[in-house]
């Protein structure tokens, strides 16, 4: 399997890739504006995208693959270039790749536009509009083989393996535990065309995505 993981270098994507490496069937392109930053790995080849270029230099910089996990993220500094816009290229550029399989690292309420509308917004509320129309975008407007992870809040402690999909019976996620079902995700087919709501549970991560099913 060819996987491509875009933020290679942040929070969620270098554990994605991390966890990659221990999967020598597995030929991962680490995608990130600093390629340098990535850890080097036998089955792993660092590329460089900038999500500030054009559709088309992106499309370039895309290396031949079957699937995608988007995993880029501004941390709520360039939302629009990166978050949405970013999001929007690398989705078309894909599609025109043929790059299909799409797993797009979204969050808690981002279809939700009550959060971020009228008098009681969520503090989280330009973040949450990016991600609105980033996800609408792929969902309503490509014909890539889709999944949208809506975790909650990610936390830097260790991963327990076991997490609740399709509902939220906590507040948060471990960002070990995200990488793990994104990675699960790719793998399997059984989510394409959904949206999945995200958090840590009692289920073991691959007993939950195969109820997926």
């Amino acid at each position: 399997m060819k996987i491509i993981v875009i933020g290679a270098t942040g929070r969620v994507g270098s554990t994605v890739v991390s966890k990659l490496t221990a999967n020598k069937d597995i030929e991962v392109y680490a995608g990130a504006r600093h390629p340098k930053k990535i850890p080097v790995a036998p089955n792993v080849t660092p590329f460089k995208i900038n999500l500030h270029d054009t559709k088309d230099e992106i499309k370039e910089a895309l290396p031949e693959a079957g699937k995608l996990i988007f995993a880029a993220g501004s941390g709520g500094k360039d939302l629009l270039q990166v978050d949405l816009n970013g999001a929007v290229k690398v989705m078309k550029a894909a599609e025109e790749k043929d790059i299909l399989r799409f797993i797009m690292l979204s969050s808690k309420g981002s279809l939700t536009p009550d959060l971020f509308s009228g008098k009681k917004q969520s503090p989280l509320a330009d973040y949450l509009i990016a991600k609105y129309y980033a996800d609408e975008w792929l969902m309503n407007n490509t014909h890539l083989q889709y999944t949208i992870l809506q975790p909650t809040a990610l936390v830097e402690k260790p991963g327990s393996g076991k997490v609740t999909l399709g509902d939220y019976t906590t507040n948060e996620n471990s960002i070990d535990n995200v990488a793990e079902v994104l990675i699960g995700l790719a793998e399997h087919n059984s989510s394409i065309g959904e949206v999945i709501e995200m958090s840590a549970g009692n289920e073991p991560i691959p007993e939950a995505i195969n109820h997926l099913n």
